[in-house]
């Protein structure tokens, strides 16, 4: 770390002091403001924690003014391109990519937490026909903690590993449970004979009744979706997990926090979204309209799948699934449908038209996550669920992460009370 410090003065009584400067591997260096209450009784203002470092992690970074995502270190294009999702998961999980051998250990523990118990699988009967599968996926989860509470001590290290990979193992088979039950198709058992992406799409689609067939590239596509979507920093549902783990919560109850936080509209929603404004649209006929409301500074009609809050210029993740998202759809020869129709056409208009072009609203993962799940026949309602399957990787790593912190202590935001100011309280007979 630097040694380089920052004066801070208080213009109200001319004191100054000093704050450190810390540099991390990439990215801007952070002034270190822990000393601010005791040397001038203030706190920093940061609604939303916008310009806040809540921590030190190793695991991602995003800069997002060049479009760079890193996995420790390696680049997502690289990842992407050359390893499977459960390489991600280790790398994630342990900070190395896996040798051959650690990698056949790794994937054989997973296949071995593959199964739900019975009993965990019998929750799913108190739900409603018609509940959300995110309210299925954060019951469930949560539920698992009444399960597995012989190993949920946090500071006992085989415990935390054994957590890490329940959940990774059993977090599409309980996604793949909760599509069955809201269609009220029979539950698939994993097969351990295939690999996790494959074996995810054979528990979502497959019947007792015939055979299914898993296209190649349907599975690519969704292995992709997968990696791209594996770890994203500090973005509102790691902080949470983080903030829930800091408590010494277990990691069941933190991955519900988790996934609660993905669940609200503006973080997990984003791709469904892609999808709803693509029905809404109805027709490529329509599109000239439609952008013409989006151009509008008056309408409230939005463009939903382009640009991003992170990436200023472009999404590098958006690059890799593009190609992927266009392989898809022209082996299911679904382009010829209106929504798929739709699509292609705006991300021509997009990638074309000026007015996108200044306003760097190119299109973004999200856009083409979005299309991606509906080719492969995943209804709107299960986009989020397949999101945190992905995500729930990241969010362990990061709480494993903060657990082997030695500094680490319970997350306390502080606040600016601008409430009542001090009074006495007032007899009834007298209010």
């Amino acid at each position: 770390m630097s040694k380089e410090t920052v004066t801070i003065t208080d213009n109200r009584t001319g004191k100054s002091f000093e704050c450190a400067i810390k540099n991390g591997t990439h990215g801007q260096p952070v002034i270190d403001c822990q000393a601010l209450p005791k040397e001038v009784g203030m706190f920093t203002f940061d609604p939303a924690f916008m310009t806040t470092a809540s921590c030190e992690s190793a695991i991602t970074f995003i800069d997002g003014d060049q479009g760079i995502l890193l996995h420790r270190g390696y680049p997502i294009e690289q990842l992407a391109e050359n390893s499977s999702y459960l390489e991600v998961c280790y790398l994630l999980l342990y900070g190395e990519l896996p040798k051959k051998g650690e990698l056949d250990q790794f994937n054989a523990e997973i296949k071995s937490h593959t199964m739900l118990h019975e009993g965990l699988r019998n929750v799913f009967s108190g739900f409603r026909r018609d509940a959300h599968p995110m309210a299925m996926l954060l019951g469930v989860v949560g539920a698992m903690s009444a399960y597995y509470h012989d190993s949920m001590d946090i500071y006992n290290p085989t415990h935390r590993n054994l957590c890490a990979m329940r959940l990774i193992a059993k977090l599409p088979t309980i996604a793949a449970n909760s599509y069955k039950y809201t269609m009220g198709f029979p539950y698939a058992y994993p097969r351990n004979d295939l690999g996790y992406t494959e074996n995810f799409l054979q528990m979502m689609f497959s019947m007792p009744s015939e055979e299914y067939k898993i296209s190649p590239t349907a599975a690519k596509a969704l292995e992709t979706m997968l990696i791209l979507h594996a770890d994203h920093e500090q973005n509102a549902s790691t902080s949470t997990v983080r903030l829930a783990g800091s408590s010494q919560a277990n990691p069941f109850a933190c991955i519900a926090a988790g996934i609660a936080t993905l669940w609200g509209p503006a973080h997990g929603g984003a791709n469904e979204a892609v999808i709803k404004m693509l029905d809404e649209i109805k027709d490529v006929k329509n599109i000239p309209s439609f952008l013409a409301k989006v151009k509008d500074k008056d309408s409230a009609t939005r463009l939903m799948g382009f640009g991003h809050r992170v990436y200023k210029n472009h999404d590098p993740r958006a690059k890799i699934i593009r190609g992927i998202c266009h392989e898809l759809l022209n082996e299911l020869d679904t382009a010829k449908t209106p929504a798929f129709e739709i699509a292609l056409e705006l991300e021509r208009i997009a990638l074309e038209d000026e007015y996108f072009i200044q306003r760097k609203l190119y299109p973004n993962v999200d856009f083409y996550s979005g299309i991606i799940l509906s080719a492969l026949g995943i209804p709107t309602n299960m986009f989020t669920v397949m999101f945190a399957v992905a995500r729930t990787v990241g969010w362990i790593s990061q709480w494993k992460e903060m657990l082997e912190e030695p500094s680490m202590k319970i997350g306390r935001p502080r606040q600016l009370y601008v409430g009542a100011a001090n009074r006495n309280f007032i007899p009834m007979d007298k209010r």
